[in-house]
């Protein structure tokens, strides 16, 4: 991204915008299913924005000279799309690493007075504000990295190792009411990342359940070793996402 306008990658989704268009020429488990891994598998995907709460932008507004506007929205899978894409999959999400790193790497909470409830993110870039909304979180781990014999990462949005965090096998968080998987995030994005389903389904093989409490994990084995999940991430979602 740059202080005129945001960088975007060759993979870019079809736009609407001439002046998007130019921009992309710019650019070249083993073992028994528990409960909770059930409603994990049978988790929906993400839904297609219209509008809700009666907000309304233009991609690449100005509201103030020099400055410009842009919104964008994160789903369930760590994907990044521009929100007004009609058709947000695979094949249309954002993909080029350094510009997810740019853009994941300046998110912070939305305190700009402006599309605060409806965009609760914002990355900035200059005078460029790039507003962001999200299925779930903004933070959403993908991969699990091995850095080591004793230390590994999880990266989050297709930044790789740029975009990771140490892993923290006893913080992670699962929740019964949604069957979604939570591991801590950097503090400036909320503190608390959704785990991708994919990936959250071969982690959910390392639980193990209290004797008569089968919907939700009490410890998790990693690397030879059993942790007591510690569920202290628990405050930062007061409450549940949406399943």
């Amino acid at each position: 991204m740059t202080a005129g306008g945001p960088v975007f990658p060759q993979h870019l989704p079809r736009m609407t915008s001439g002046r998007f268009r130019r921009w992309r020429r710019m650019w070249t488990m083993s073992g028994v299913l528990r409960p909770w891994a059930l409603i994990l598998a049978r988790s929906p995907g993400a839904r297609t924005y219209a509008g809700g709460g009666g907000v309304s932008y233009t991609q690449g507004q100005s509201p103030e000279p020099r400055t410009r506007e842009y919104f964008y929205y994160v789903d369930h899978q760590g994907q990044l799309f521009l929100d007004d894409s009609r058709m947000k999959n695979f094949t249309t999400c954002f993909k080029d690493p350094q510009f997810l790193v740019m853009f994941f790497s300046r998110l912070t909470p939305n305190r700009s007075g402006r599309y605060e409830a409806s965009f609760p993110f914002l990355s900035l870039c200059g005078r460029e504000r790039n507003f962001l909304r999200c299925e779930d979180r903004p933070v959403v781990f993908t991969h699990l990295l091995a850095a080591g014999p004793a230390l590994q990462r999880l990266s989050y949005c297709g930044g790789g190792e740029a975009l990771s965090v140490p892993f923290e096998p006893a913080r992670l968080l699962p929740l019964a009411t949604n069957g979604r998987l939570y591991h801590p995030a950097p503090e400036r994005a909320g503190g608390v990342g959704l785990v991708r389903s994919a990936l959250a389904f071969e982690l959910s093989a390392c639980f193990e359940y209290a004797p008569g409490a089968p919907e939700l994990p009490s410890h998790v084995r990693w690397q030879g070793r059993r942790f007591a999940l510690t569920m202290d991430l628990a405050p930062l979602l007061p409450a549940a996402p949406p399943p």
